[in-house]
């Protein structure tokens, strides 16, 4: 496994890799979700190229960047356990030098949900996700459902800037207890683990309601609503009933549609989300 902190290495590694190249950009700490996503590039893909760079333009100015879990060992080891080809590992200064100042900007798809919660994120994510595929050029790039609005802003990106790869997007990973693995469940202490159950509880209700042919988009929030609201330590930012493509809040489920949630659990804050066919 190789191993590049400047893009001109990262681009020269690129220059020696022969047929598809499979991409997996992380932001470090990985967890078992961030593996199954080089697992399947490994499988689909001749060469496999993970990234971790924790990107401090997808953060707000109240949010968790100078907290956010870091492990580079314990993730180096993962990927090479995992049979990665090349890890991209570049500094902030690296990606943003000194008077950087273009930007990819993504409409509509973002102003609801976390972008509507989280001004500028989607700027900055857009943003470095195109830098790495301009510098990585994978064949494919990988993501998880578990971040679907975030799936959805980058397959319009490429697919709007006629981008040379294909998006693939992986289902979720979850704990026995139906909790999706992220990087951020490490801050719940245990009191607060238990108590994130709530989401997947949340979500399996809106998939059990539309199974049984439940189609008013609003009862189904509204019964999402109160079962989160009897967990104490749950605080609510928002329940979603939307067009699985538009993420605009639907009335009546008349198509595919995403149920998707963001709680605060204590401090830390969780997003979730599940297709209901």
């Amino acid at each position: 496994m190789q191993i590049a902190k400047t893009i001109a290495e990262m681009k020269a590694l690129r220059m020696k890799s022969f047929g598809s190249v499979g991409f997996v950009p992380t932001m470090g700490y990985l967890h078992d979700g961030h593996l199954a996503l080089v697992k399947q590039a490994r499988a689909e893909n001749s060469v496999v190229v993970a990234s971790i760079f924790v990107n401090p333009t997808q953060f707000g100015p109240a949010e968790d960047f100078r907290t956010y879990p870091r492990d580079t060992e314990r993730d180096l080891a993962m990927l090479e356990k995992e049979r990665a080809d090349i890890v991209f590992m570049p500094s902030a200064e690296e990606m943003y030098p000194e008077r950087f100042s273009s930007w990819v900007e993504v409409e509509k798809v973002t102003d609801r949900l976390e972008g509507s919660c989280r001004p500028g994120h989607f700027k900055g994510v857009a943003t470095i996700v195109a830098k790495l595929f301009n510098i990585v050029e994978p064949t494919r790039a990988y993501f998880g459902q578990k971040d679907a609005q975030q799936a959805l802003v980058i397959k319009k990106m490429a697919t709007d800037l006629n981008m040379n790869l294909e998006v693939i997007v992986a289902p979720t990973v979850r704990e026995s207890d139906g909790l999706a693995m992220s990087s951020r469940n490490v801050y719940l202490n245990p009191q607060e683990r238990q108590a994130a159950a709530v989401l997947f509880k949340a979500l399996t209700l809106a998939q059990n309601l539309r199974e049984k042919g439940e189609k008013n988009a609003e009862r189904i929030r509204q019964e999402m609503t109160s079962l989160i609201s009897k967990e104490p330590l749950a605080k609510i930012e928002y329940v979603s009933i939307a067009d699985a493509q538009t993420l605009e809040e639907l009335s009546e489920l008349d198509r595919p549609a995403l149920a998707s949630l963001a709680v605060k659990i204590g401090k830390t804050r969780l997003i979730d989300n599940m297709v209901l066919e």
